[in-house]
């Protein structure tokens, strides 16, 4: 099961995932030392709250993704719950470059990964629903 196509992908959209917040890390630091805004300061500049508000939203984000991700990726297999992982890391990605161009250039970033989760919930649940029915019927 571990080495099955579905859960290689998906393992491997983990790590981007995993970059994706190495990213808004690095977007912090750097953001802060360009201001000169060191911790345990969280605001200041524009910029560096955007930056903070751009990490604290991924990782928000992150912590519902993930466990979906992963129920649809054992639950429904095949390739799509990877390609939705695909698109939330895209979406996220996108959010954070429009957030930190101008506030309210964050929606479509947002909308994009918004989706990618809520179809994983979808998938999730079926999946779900039909093993338990599978199991149900043996």
């Amino acid at each position: 099961m571990l080495a099955a196509p579905a859960t290689i992908l998906s393992a491997a959209v983990t790590i981007l995932t995993a970059m994706v917040l190495f990213f808004t890390m690095g977007l912090v630091g750097r953001t802060r030392g360009k201001h000169k805004i060191f911790p345990p300061i969280m605001s200041g500049h524009p910029e560096v709250e955007r930056a903070l508000r751009v990490q604290g939203n991924t990782v928000e984000q992150v912590v519902i993704f993930l466990p979906l991700l992963w129920v649809a990726t054992l639950y429904f297999h095949g390739w799509i719950p990877a390609a939705l992982g695909l698109v939330w890391c895209i979406g996220r990605v996108l959010y954070a470059f429009g957030y930190m161009k101008e506030a309210n250039k964050r929606g479509p970033g947002f909308a994009i990964a918004a989706l990618a989760s809520l179809a994983l919930l979808v998938l999730s649940i079926w999946g779900i629903a039909a093993s338990w029915m599978a199991a149900s019927a043996a």
